[in-house]
């Protein structure tokens, strides 16, 4: 592997895949996976997207760290204020530990899978990860991995890997099916 450690901050296992091989291919890097992500809920959910992350990690040989604490109250207090603003937010806390677990590992350049979702808002994550590498004096890597969005999504059901169907959050969760679930449930005002 090469001398120089990239931390890929991993948002689930899916979504890592892409991101990993290119880095992996690429020989510029030795990555190494991190998966902090207080956002997701419910709990079962965060089990769900941490054991296929680990998955991945094994199967591509992969050092890997994680965060098991289940800490969605953390993300809740964050984001309560300003609901709308949540997504910046969200990518900020996330992006933040990730340059800080880099900085105790000893790792000099930090990316995030969150770059390879088209669902996501790819230029917020840009210029968050920028603001961080100045606060941090770690290099952020950008690469637009939204390009290999098949083929991540092909080698994640090759892999059997868990797929989630909603970004993480609860916020998130009520906004994908809150319109089909209405649809479906259509209850009969009482009078």
């Amino acid at each position: 592997m090469y001398i120089n450690r990239i931390l890929i901050h991993q948002c689930c296992g899916p979504c890592s895949i892409y991101p990993i091989v290119k880095i992996l291919e690429s020989k510029l890097f030795t990555p190494v996976l991190y998966f902090y992500n207080p956002n997701i809920h419910p709990l079962q959910e965060f089990y769900k997207r941490l054991e296929g992350s680990i998955q991945v990690a094994k199967k591509l040989e992969v050092e890997y760290y994680f965060d098991e604490d289940y800490d969605v109250k953390f993300f809740i207090n964050k984001v309560i204020n300003n609901i709308e603003e949540r997504c910046s937010t969200c990518y900020e806390l996330r992006l933040e530990e990730t340059f800080i677990k880099a900085k105790s590992l000893n790792i000099s350049t930090v990316t995030s899978s969150i770059l390879y979702s088209k669902m996501q808002k790819h230029d917020m994550v840009l210029k968050i990860g920028k603001e961080m590498s100045v606060k941090y004096g770690i290099d952020f890597y950008y690469e637009d991995f939204r390009e290999g969005w098949q083929e991540g999504i092909d080698i994640s059901k090759d892999m059997e890997i868990y797929r989630q169907n909603y970004c993480g959050c609860i916020f998130s969760e009520e906004e994908r099916f809150k319109n089909q679930l209405k649809k479906k449930y259509k209850f009969e005002e009482r009078v």
